[in-house]
Formats: C-alpha cells, sequence, structure tokens
C-alpha cells in the first residue's frame, strides 16, 4: 500500500496594502506560498503591495501552554456571546496576544476558517494543543447551532482542569523546591566551606571528634568526586523521567503508587475523580452519548489506573450496564461519588449531579493541598535545621573541646 503523501505546512507571511477604500493596511497572513498569500488577499479586498516570509524569532517562541487554551476559549467564548463574528474573533485575539506562538496558532486557525472548514476541522489540525473532548464539543455545537453555549461550557472546564492541575502542582513543588535548596546549600557549604575548618583543625594537631570527623571525610569525597554525584544524579532522574514516559508498565507502577502514597494520595485520588466527573459533567452537558464520552474522559483523568478504568467502564456501559454499577465494579470510586450519579441516572439530571461531585473533591483537593503545605512547613524546618545544623555543630565541636580544655 503506498504511503500516503504529506500535507504542505502553511507559512506565516506578512503583508502591506490597501483596502478598498485605499487605505493602507497590513498584518498577517497563513498561505502554501507568497502567490497563494496575495491571492488569498485579493480576494479579501485586498491589493497587496507587499508580502514577504515572517522571519523566525531568534531563540524560538514558547510553545502554547495548556493554560492559554483555556484563556483562548473564554475569550472565543466572551466574543462569540458578544455578537463578534467567528473570524472577526480570531483575529482581534490573534492580533492582541502577548506569545508569539498563540498568535500564529490563532491566525492559523483564522486563516484554515477563512478557507472554508468548519472550526472543528480547523482545530483538529492542530492535536497538539486541542485534543480529542475539545474539537468534539466545538464540533456538536457548530452542529447544533450553539457554538457561543458550547464555547462557554468548554472554557468553563479548561479553567476548572486547570485551576485543579494548579493546586496539584502546588502540594508537589513547594517540598521538592526547599528540598533542592537545602540539598544545594549543604553541597555548598561541604564543598566550600568545610575545607577551611579542615585546615584549622590540621594545626591543632589533636584527634578530631566522630562527628567532625566523618563531615570533613564526607567533604573530601563531594570534592573529588562531585561531577561524579552530579551526573549520576541528573542522570538517573532524566532515565526515571524516559522510562516513565516510554513504559507503561513503569507509568502504571509510578500512578499506583501516586495514589497509595500517604497524604500526597489523597490528593492524587481525589484530583482523578475531580477529572473523571468534571470531564463527564462536560460531555454530558453537551448531549454527547456517554459511550462515546467515556473516551475523552480516560484520556483526561491524568492517572493510568484510572484511564484504565474509565475504559472499562466504557465498555460495560456498553453493554448495557449502568454508569453507577460500572463505576463500583472498579472499586476506585467512593461511595459519594456512586451515590451521587445513581441520583443522576434516576432522576435523569447526571449532568449536574456530575458538577456536584466534581466541585465537591476539586474543594477537597484544595482543602488537602493547604492541609499538606501546613504539614509540610514544620517538617522541612525540621530537615533543614538537622542538615545545616548538624554541619555547623559538627565544625564548631572540636573549637569547643579545644576551648574547655584550655
Amino acid at each position: 500500500m503506498a504511503a500516503k503523501p504529506k500535507t504542505a505546512e502553511k507559512i506565516e507571511f506578512t503583508y502591506e496594502g490597501t483596502n478598498r477604500a485605499g487605505a493602507k493596511v497590513k498584518g498577517e497572513i497563513f498561505a502554501l506560498s507568497d502567490t497563494l498569500a496575495k491571492n488569498e488577499l485579493r480576494k479579501q479586498g485586498v491589493n497587496p503591495i507587499k508580502v514577504k516570509k515572517k522571519p523566525k524569532p531568534l531563540f524560538g517562541a514558547a510553545k502554547p501552554e495548556p493554560a492559554d487554551i483555556a484563556i483562548f476559549a473564554r475569550q472565543m467564548a466572551t466574543m462569540m456571546q458578544a455578537g463578534v463574528p467567528l473570524v472577526q474573533s480570531f483575529e482581534i485575539i490573534g492580533q492582541g496576544h502577548e506569545k508569539l506562538s498563540m498568535q500564529q496558532l490563532i491566525l492559523a486557525i483564522k486563516s484554515e476558517v477563512e478557507g472554508g472548514v468548519s472550526l472543528a476541522e480547523a482545530l483538529s489540525k492542530h492535536p497538539l494543543y486541542f485534543d480529542q473532548l475539545f474539537i468534539n464539543l466545538v464540533n456538536a455545537g457548530e452542529q447544533s447551532g450553539a457554538l457561543e453555549s458550547m464555547l462557554d461550557k468548554l472554557a468553563t472546564y479548561k479553567e476548572k482542569t486547570e485551576a485543579l492541575k494548579a493546586k496539584v502542582k502546588k502540594a508537589l513543588f513547594y517540598p521538592i523546591a526547599v528540598l533542592v535548596v537545602a540539598f544545594v546549600v549543604t553541597v555548598i557549604l561541604l564543598i566550600f566551606v568545610v575545607p577551611q575548618f579542615e585546615e584549622l583543625f590540621d594545626s591543632f594537631g589533636a584527634d578530631l571528634p566522630a562527628l567532625t570527623r566523618f563531615v570533613i571525610d564526607l567533604s573530601e569525597f563531594m570534592q573529588e568526586w562531585w561531577w561524579i554525584i552530579a551526573g549520576g544524579i541528573a542522570g538517573g532522574v532524566a532515565l526515571l523521567l524516559r522510562i516513565k514516559k516510554t513504559s507503561p508498565k513503569m507509568q502504571r507502577w509510578f500512578d499506583r503508587i501516586s495514589l497509595k502514597a500517604p497524604v500526597v494520595g489523597e490528593i492524587a485520588t481525589k484530583s482523578a475523580i475531580a477529572r473523571f466527573s468534571r470531564t463527564l459533567e462536560t460531555m454530558s452537558a453537551a448531549g454527547v452519548p456517554l459511550v462515546e464520552a467515556m473516551d475523552s474522559v480516560a484520556g483526561a483523568c491524568g492517572n493510568i489506573i484510572y484511564y484504565e478504568a474509565s475504559i472499562k467502564i466504557k465498555d460495560e456501559v456498553s453493554q448495557g450496564t449502568q454508569l453507577q454499577t460500572s463505576m463500583r465494579n472498579t472499586g476506585l470510586f467512593p461511595n459519594m461519588a456512586i451515590q451521587m450519579v445513581s441520583i443522576g441516572e434516576e432522576a435523569g439530571s447526571l449532568d449536574a449531579m456530575l458538577a456536584r461531585v466534581a466541585d465537591f473533591f476539586e474543594n477537597e483537593v484544595d482543602n488537602a493541598v493547604d492541609a499538606l503545605t501546613s504539614l509540610l512547613e514544620p517538617l522541612i524546618m525540621s530537615v533543614l535545621g538537622v542538615l545545616v545544623g548538624g554541619l555547623i555543630v559538627a565544625m564548631y565541636l572540636p573549637i569547643f573541646k579545644l576551648g574547655a580544655v584550655v
């Protein structure tokens, strides 16, 4: 079977010209070549005077982040609810965005839409930034003629999921950052400060306390082999992340451990349930059938254990099993969530009940993060005190003993 030819990638051009009224205009346009760019401008009523390929920035542009996509969804929803036409909305948002890569992305989508393709199809050409859930909901909005309300639901969904991710990152970043700083400070003391004390102790000509001798030996080891230690740590972390990303078995092990870890496991579990509920609520409110929605729900959970559970739920629901029963069969969902889903299924208000479940667990994650921070602060201070204080005591112990003898 012959391989499919690669689709040519559109290039960004800058242009200057005059419009039908004779006024000077300038801007950016995406096209396969400068000739096609000029043809497209003429179709838009612009007489092109100068069209040239836009140079790439020297150090490259920062790629769009999920938070940027969330803001973009909210801006589009606001524009369309205000009655601004779709293409004009892209123009306003794209030209006003501070991040160059987002400008290029938005203007590329605008160019596709101007070319006659649907918004969902235009978004599908950028899978790195718009997932299947985003595309499916936009497509549903276009088909039903309610694109503005669907964009509003998408914006709300993206804002809540990004806020939840930020809370989880906050819970993990603070202790890791402090421990890294403590490690760096300890290494600096061992490599640069302890040798100064060692020269002083050599002049004493007396035996050193065991703790002081241990610190000096550790300092000498760090001075001689620091590059191996640093390389080993960096290589180990990089290898671990690589294996986690490429090995499903390792990823499953990491995710299972993260769910069972003390304190952090509670945050990871509640975060996964909140994402599951929020995604399913958004899809259900948009009228997407439950079986079709479960693929997007699985991908949004952020944990392979809940991903596999979601796929299992999809298979059971497709065979006629109720959602509440399928959730109970996984053994991963608390009774409260299952009971709320049961009420929603019986009352025909599944999306409303799922929204309440999502709100509850998002608040639980928020409270758990605050509790973790309060718990870790004294613990981290104790670790810092033991590390730095232990080094200081070890260095001054011989001086104290010498003073006692004198």
